[in-house]
């Protein structure tokens, strides 16, 4: 016997929603499973590409056994829900339900196993950009630890801050798809993880070129147009701030890849491929606080913005001695802590009170509007530092102890002889079916 849908469930918000979580999925598997397999050089593809797919399907168990309760669930603290699963059928095909929705918004119009997996998308994929910083070197055993560890510890606590009607989204910080909770969050982790692990070995540090520039692409096109599901899945309901915040997502990431493309022209006499695609990642991360906050306008000036600070962070900063002392593989401290901090301020400066969400109702929702400094309201700016220091520095303090723990039991970083033969060292597995580089016996003079 087929039973009706609830009253409550409306099909156009549940196909979006499970749309925007599945194309945010496969952000992750395969886009930046395939980026990580095609920016290192050989020897690394295997075990870069793994980290990435290992750590979705690790967040996903933890989220569903007792993550997303720590996140989305009843309070238990100002800053964390209490830990459960939510797997139950009464759960799963019950009606959505965040504490942050119960103030201004209407019932939200999908079930709770919805819910669960669109969140979980985004959780997962902050684990696996922290990994960006650490390719190259951690023991793959010691990943298989952190990553639901840190999910637990860290993750949870910025997640339910922000978003799960925590403290500082009571206190009125804005993040409209994750600048601190998944960008500042995973940037600051992977830069202080990898100062504890070490760096790589300088032969991988001084030659590290992509193994498939062509097969980063690939990713990274997926990773740009998964980014519609990103921002466009926030709202919750399939509505004009949904189309806004798309619509300004795509407009911000072109112009930060334009910006980032004249830079490197201008400074370094010739176009990079490699660099067009951090200036579209630094675009995508830089809007995403502020996606359907801003208007257009707002939108051109954070890619303008985006294509130039985390350029110079990273060709001007991330050369001088200090910062060279820490080996972040990918770069995401600059991509994503520095784009996700810029944006995140930039919110408190452009955001635009008459970009409202408009909700299920029909009607703007009371109270979820933001107003930035250029529209009078300074105290946004002021809103958005707290944010961001709280952010930081719960990421360093946690991350710090979570390894220190870890590497009492298990070594953090593989040893020097493995890192010397890469893949086939810790998965017995190559990319290529090439001899040179990443083999057990590598070739005379490699």
């Amino acid at each position: 016997m087929l039973i009706p849908a609830p009253s409550w469930l409306n099909a156009g918000d549940n196909a979006w929603q499970l749309t925007a979580a599945t194309i945010v999925g496969l952000q992750s598997v395969p886009g930046l499973v395939i980026l990580y397999g095609g920016i290192v050089k050989k020897k690394w593809a295997v075990n870069s590409a793994f980290m990435a797919l290992y750590a979705f399907a690790a967040v996903l168990v933890a989220w569903v056994l007792w993550a997303y309760n720590m996140s989305f669930g009843p309070e238990l603290t100002t800053f964390l829900g209490h830990p459960g699963p939510i797997i139950s059928s009464a759960l799963e095909e019950g009606r959505a339900t965040i504490p942050a929705a119960a103030s201004g918004m209407p019932g939200l119009a999908f079930p709770m196993a919805t819910m669960v997996f669109f969140q979980f998308v985004f959780a997962a994929i902050t684990v696996i950009i922290l990994a960006g910083s650490l390719l190259g070197r951690m023991n793959f055993r010691a990943w298989m630890v952190f990553v639901p560890i840190w999910l637990t510890v860290v993750y949870t606590v910025g997640a339910f801050s922000l978003w799960g009607g925590g403290w500082l989204g009571s206190m009125g910080v804005a993040d409209f798809s994750g600048g601190y909770v998944i960008h500042l969050a995973a940037g600051v982790s992977g830069f202080t993880a990898a100062a504890m692990i070490g760096p790589r070995l300088q032969r991988d540090r001084e030659s590290f070129l992509p193994n498939s520039v062509l097969v980063t692409l690939a990713g990274a096109g997926i990773l740009w147009l998964g980014w519609d599901g990103f921002n466009g899945g926030d709202p919750y309901f399939a509505n004009a701030d949904a189309a806004a915040a798309i619509l300004n997502t795509n407009i911000a990431t072109a112009v930060a890849l334009l910006t980032w493309t004249i830079f490197d022209t201008t400074f370094f006499k010739k176009p990079s491929v490699l660099g067009a695609v951090n200036g579209m990642i630094s675009g995508l991360v830089a809007i995403t606080p502020a996606a359907g906050y801003v208007n257009g306008w707002g939108a051109i000036i954070i890619g303008v913005c985006a294509g130039i600070i985390p350029w110079v962070s990273m060709n001007w900063l991330g050369k001088k001695a200090f910062m060279r002392k820490v080996d972040d593989t990918l770069g995401v401290f600059h991509t994503h802590a520095v784009a996700g901090l810029l944006g995140g301020i930039l919110t408190g400066i452009l955001a635009d009170p008459h970009m409202l969400e408009w909700v299920g109702t029909g009607k703007a929702a009371p109270g979820v509007s933001y107003t930035g400094w250029a529209y009078g309201d300074f105290h946004q700016v002021v809103l958005q530092l707290i944010g961001a220091g709280f952010i930081i520095a719960w990421n360093v303090v946690a991350t710090v102890i979570i390894l220190k723990v870890i590497s009492l039991f298990i070594p953090l970083r593989m040893s020097d002889e493995d890192l010397l033969v890469g893949d086939d060292a810790a998965h017995g597995e190559e990319a290529y079916a090439l001899q040179g580089d990443g083999e057990r016996r590598p070739v005379l003079g490699d």
